[in-house]
């Protein structure tokens, strides 16, 4: 019988002796292991890097797929080392953007579908991205056993047992102040990561210091560096930091200030999230560019989105061209600007001269995905009228995803708080719809500025709820029933009339529509909000991270506000 052995066809294919399936020819190939470029082709057989060879015509048959890449750069793949694909948009949508952006390997969070599935969370995820032309790999996320200001959802010992599955490469983000300074469930979960070698990745924003030494002995990565001096914290507390330039922040000038000061030392690069409409132009391609832009050598560059990351996590294969790695290969028209004219990935062409050779993969997600978004209690809006009505406390939203904390005097009615539009108090309320079903909290709100009509949002960050904001109780009532009418999303109300809806059925989180679709329904919700005369300055953002407690300080929680800085829940008494 003849032998079939993959691995022999890729010794066969070196050796000469048989033609490769797939050539990329005429480039000028990078190495990541010696940051440099060499005069070679890439011959592939099945899914797999054969030879980097002087020589093609050797191995060049009639079937074979040629890709000419003449005086062009050929990069590995790059792998996205921090990412958020239970967001905003089903994966099996919007993968061949991330693609056609040259991300090949990504490395996804899994915070949100987590507050609701919990441990079924990660294998959600893996079933949907099994068969997708893109590599995923997930990290547990850590949210469902936090105790800091809500009761858990779950043991560690729960998330614990999913650290097994293939694709699986650690322990995702959890904000500082629930690691350190403290006894935490967080601890045996990341002993159980470390005990199989695998890696615990950390939101560490504003920790430093003693603090920063601390939690360096529990986690392994940390991507929020702000400034260059937050990058040169990390390295020298031995935590891999991740930079990061996608929806959320642009860090490049960050990174670029760190590496004047200390060269590459193994940064990596992420997005931390592309949202539909920059997906649509670009994704880690973007972010090598912006880190040439400031200074970063483009060999540099090219190994912080490439081996570096893959190292990291330990994806073997990944993020290199060496003989025996996975064949996912980027042909780049221009090095300067990072132009990826074509992508193949697993020794398939995804990506030619910029034309998409793939679409949506709808896959069947678990029927639990759906249904997900409750009514509103029908008394939960009414808030009684405390005895001192002119010292309530709000949250202030300051801009991006800060908040602070205040206080305000809301509009008094028949005993109960109400909005004060004229004076910028909102009302605001968190009700949950994770598994537990913890209730809920209604608070107060200033700095987003709407003077008219409500939102309703279950795109709410870290936190499985759904959101009402608004100036009034009818409503914030219309916006939230119609919310639970299209399973999550987000509904826009003016005087009891629907402005506008983005659904998002798919854990409440994610829509699955194609993404140009998304993005136009993006824009409208924000066209919406600014009718209504919201003044943030970025008011899509601003409502969905009010639950958020990985930046300072007053938050959103089921339970009442979370005193971030003091780590307590308190109420509307100050």
């Amino acid at each position: 019988m003849p032998d079939t052995d993959p691995v022999r066809d890729v010794q066969r294919v070196a050796r000469g002796d048989t033609h490769a399936d797939l050539v990329v020819r005429g480039g000028r190939v990078y190495r990541p292991e010696t940051r440099r470029f060499d005069d070679v082709a890439v011959a592939v057989v099945d899914d797999t890097v054969a030879a980097l060879t002087e020589h093609p015509d050797r191995v060049i048959g009639p079937d074979t797929t040629v890709v000419e890449a003449s005086e062009k750069a050929v990069v590995p793949g790059f792998v996205d080392a921090h990412t958020h694909l239970d967001l905003h948009q089903a994966f099996d949508y919007s993968y061949q953007y991330a693609l056609r952006g040259g991300s090949t390997t990504l490395v996804t969070e899994l915070a949100s579908w987590g507050e609701l599935a919990d441990a079924d969370a990660v294998d959600a995820m893996l079933d949907a991205t099994a068969d997708l032309p893109v590599s995923v790999h997930v990290t547990v996320p850590p949210g469902p056993c936090l105790d800091t200001f809500t009761s858990p959802l779950c043991t560690p010992d729960d998330l614990a047992a999913t650290l097994d599955r293939e694709r699986v490469v650690g322990v995702g983000e959890a904000a500082w102040i629930h690691a350190v300074g403290h006894e935490s469930p967080l601890h045996s979960l990341y002993d159980a990561a470390h005990d199989r070698g695998l890696t615990v990745g950390s939101h560490a924003a504003g920790c430093r210091g003693d603090a920063l030494a601390e939690l360096a002995t529990l986690v392994d990565d940390d991507h929020e560096s702000i400034s260059g001096r937050d990058h040169v914290e990390r390295v020298e507390n031995g935590i891999h930091s991740i930079a990061r330039v996608g929806t959320i922040r642009d860090d490049a000038q960050a990174l670029g200030d760190a590496y004047a000061e200390v060269g590459d030392a193994d940064f990596s690069l992420s997005t931390d999230g592309t949202w539909p409409r920059d997906l649509v132009d670009g994704a880690m391609d973007t972010a090598v560019e912006r880190a040439i832009e400031e200074g970063v050598d483009p060999v540099d560059a090219l190994r912080m989105a490439t081996l570096t990351p893959a190292k990291h996590f330990g994806l073997d294969g990944k993020g290199t061209l060496a003989p025996g790695a996975d064949a996912d290969i980027l042909v780049l028209d221009s090095l300067d600007d990072v132009d990826v004219s074509t992508v193949v990935a697993g020794g398939e062409v995804v990506v030619d001269t910029h034309d998409l050779q793939v679409g949506p993969q709808p896959v069947d997600y678990p029927e639990r995905a759906y249904d997900t978004t409750p009514r509103l209690p029908d008394d939960f809006l009414a808030v009684p009228a405390p005895a001192d009505a002119d010292d309530v406390r709000a949250i202030e939203h300051e801009g991006g995803l800060l908040t602070s904390e205040t206080t305000v005097s809301p509009d008094v009615r028949d005993d109960e708080l109400h909005a004060d539009p004229d004076r910028g108090v909102l009302k605001a309320a968190l009700y949950d719809r994770s598994p537990a079903n913890r209730g809920g909290f209604v608070g107060f709100l200033t700095g987003v500025g709407l003077d008219r009509g409500a939102v309703a949002t279950t795109i709410t960050w870290e936190t499985a709820g759904v959101l009402a904001v608004g100036t009034n109780d009818a409503d914030m009532r219309t916006a939230a029933d119609r919310l639970a009418e299209l399973g999550g999303g987000w509904v826009v109300v003016d005087e009891d009339e629907v402005v506008t809806e983005l659904p998002a059925p798919l854990y409440g989180f994610c829509t699955t529509r194609d993404v140009t679709e998304t993005e136009q329904h993006i824009g409208a919700v924000e066209e919406a909000l600014r009718g209504l005369g919201a003044t943030a300055d970025r008011p899509f953002l601003a409502l969905q991270t009010l639950t958020f407690v990985g930046v300072p300080s007053l938050k959103l929680t089921v339970d009442g506000y979370a005193d971030v800085k003091n780590k307590e829940t308190v109420g509307l008494s100050t």
